[in-house]
């Protein structure tokens, strides 16, 4: 091979193509030497710096951004050894290549494990060797850049998957709770219907007035001391509520002499009431234990009741309080008896029905919750006009018409669209109204 100084710079070999550019240095203390790099790489499209020490390579390198170093072995002060050893702790991204003479191998091997040298190439160099290094380590360059950007890139798409997850947790907590309300709202809603269903019985008037709701307390406080599972409880008060809802169908005149006191044929009417009440409520695929309650209310643990004649533990455990609390609220209201009964008679005639009538456990409990349930002495009601009322306040009393129907319950808590709904209708009736309201 021709020594580098003297290829004429008239003859340079002919590129294949244009590569990508990159800035490479040749550092020699050859003055020829470093010209005749720089003629080659220039040729082939790489820009060039030169120096002839490693202290004037030094402070290029602080001054301009450099891909590939060339460095000889051998240079006055400073070596190719210590110079790219200093290039590597200073440049680390700067790849480093060291040119050498063949008796210089165990130093070039020396600054390969000190100044992490790419590889080293022997002088006289072979150009295709020496290009073809080139585009090796521009290559790998080139490699590193993508990997480092694909790292990058991935680090900031965790980042964003980490914030994305935090704000879904976020949301999904969020849509969670606006479920639960919805969902409780639409429970309200949903009881409040079967409330104002079952209030359409007390437009009939007489002991059918208030009669559900009265039931429906006792037998939830008669399943909760039993221990029922919270779906049970609701269950049974919803049945509680409709229990009489088939008697819609029977005339004023069944509704309104007590039991013992109707005719045969208006006997067998009244006790088609449980099956009329079930049928009602065929078409509601979640109401269907309702409708058994509703069916079963008034068969007898002896199994003399109807409309099945079931015993025992045939009757399914909702009905069977459900027909304790029935008829203790019937004997308080004189529609099983010729005069309505005192609560002590009334219990003592439960009492009595225990193993025949009734269940004898659930009796036992049902008479216990009575006795436990020692009155509270209230404070009196205030009475108030439609335009004294405020959100938040609660009926202390039944809130009747006129015409003795049921329009708001005892307990009611009002709210500003209640309020405007009664106003509305003083307005409408001409009538003032005067609620009674929790002090």
């Amino acid at each position: 091979m021709q020594d580098p100084a003297e290829v004429p710079e008239q003859a340079p070999a002919q590129p294949a193509a244009r590569p990508v550019a990159a800035r490479i240095l040749c550092v020699d203390d050859e003055p020829h030497i470093v010209a005749a790099l720089k003629r080659l790489f220039r040729t082939h499209g790489y820009p060039a710096l030169t120096a002839t020490s490693a202290e004037e390579a030094l402070a290029l390198l602080a001054s301009e951004a450099v891909d590939i170093v060339f460095s000889d072995m051998r240079m006055p002060g400073m070596d190719g050894n210590q110079f790219l050893e200093v290039v590597q702790q200073r440049w680390p991204d700067t790849a480093r290549v060291l040119l050498t003479g063949y008796a210089d191998v165990q130093s070039a091997v020396a600054s390969i494990n000190r100044g992490g040298v790419y590889r080293y190439l022997t002088k006289p160099w072979d150009e295709i060797e020496l290009l073809a290094t080139v585009r090796q380590i521009l290559a790998h360059q080139g490699l590193q850049r993508e990997r480092d950007r694909l790292e990058a890139l991935t680090q900031a798409q965790n980042q964003a998957l980490r914030e994305l997850n935090g704000h879904l947790e976020e949301k999904v907590e969020q849509r969670t709770q606006e479920l639960a309300q919805l969902n409780q709202k639409l429970k309200k809603n949903y009881l409040t219907s079967i409330k104002v269903f079952s209030n359409l019985l007390e437009w009939r008037g007489g002991p059918l007035a208030g009669h559900a709701r009265r039931v429906a307390g006792l037998s939830r406080k008669t399943a909760r001391a039993m221990g029922l599972a919270e779906s049970e409880q609701q269950e049974l008060f919803i049945a509680a509520l409709l229990h009489d809802i088939g008697e819609i169908a029977l005339p004023d005149e069944v509704l309104k002499r007590p039991v013992p006191r109707l005719t045969e044929e208006e006997s067998a009417q009244y006790r088609r009431h449980c099956v009329l009440g079930e049928q009602a409520l065929m078409a509601m695929d979640d109401m269907q234990g309702v409708a058994a309650l509703i069916r079963t209310h008034h068969e007898r643990h002896d199994g003399n009741g109807y409309p099945d004649r079931l015993a025992a533990d045939q009757i399914p455990r909702g009905a069977r309080i459900l027909a304790v609390a029935d008829t203790f609220d019937d004997l308080l209201a004189g529609r099983l008896s010729a005069t309505p009964l005192n609560p002590a008679d009334a219990r003592s005639m439960i009492a009595r029905g225990r193993g025949t009538q009734f269940h004898p456990e659930i009796v036992d409990v049902f008479l216990q919750v009575l006795l436990e349930a020692a009155p509270v002495v209230a404070a009196p009601p205030r009475m108030l006009a439609s335009a004294q009322l405020e959100s938040g306040m609660r009926l202390a009393r039944d809130l009747v018409s006129g015409e003795g129907v049921v329009l708001l319950a005892a307990g009611q808590l009002m709210t500003v669209e209640l309020i405007h709904r009664i106003q509305a209708r003083e307005r409408r009736e001409g009538a003032p109204l005067v609620l009674a309201i929790q002090g």
